[in-house]
């Protein structure tokens, strides 16, 4: 027997309808626990002025933080020179207690903020991404304290092919 005469018959109607039925349910339910202020589909808090932020200093701004001081606790892993600014490897460390956020920022970009963790006590503060980088910039590692301190280093890293458009 061909599909078509099967899809003809309804032969292959019921699991497909089954599949139907669960998502049209599924969707359903989501939308209940929407109205109930419950949202499913949740996401992190995201804080649009620092993403939005052209300048360093109204970055940091943005998280609701003090003025910035150089520290050599802060560690910033970056190339010299990235190849390819699609995908530039960037690691942040610190072995400081009471860390409560840690930002990369990459002066030069259209969206200054590249990453932000919010970490604690709990966990080694030792994170790595993988950003875009338009052009050579300077790239800084910022550490929010607990205390209000906002401790930072930076590097300068040259782009030779750049990523962001």
């Amino acid at each position: 027997m061909t599909l078509r005469k099967l899809i003809d018959h309804g032969a292959l109607d019921t699991p497909f309808r089954e599949r139907r039925e669960a998502l049209q349910l599924g969707f359903k339910l989501a939308g209940l626990l929407t109205l109930a202020g419950v949202s499913p589909f949740a996401t992190a808090a995201y804080n649009k002025a620092a993403f939005d932020a052209k300048s360093i200093a109204e970055a940091v701004k943005a998280q609701a933080a003090g003025t910035l001081a150089e520290s050599k606790d802060v560690v910033l892993t970056a190339p010299d020179y990235a190849e390819n600014g699609a995908s530039v490897a960037l690691s942040v460390s610190t072995a400081l207690n009471g860390v409560k956020k840690i930002l990369l920022l990459i002066e030069k970009n259209p969206a200054v903020l590249a990453a932000s963790f919010q970490v604690s006590d709990n966990i080694d503060a030792s994170l790595t991404i993988r950003a875009k980088m338009s052009q050579t910039s300077d790239v800084y590692a910022v550490a929010l304290m607990a205390d209000g301190k906002v401790l930072f280093t930076k590097k300068e890293v040259k782009v030779t092919l750049g990523g962001c458009g």
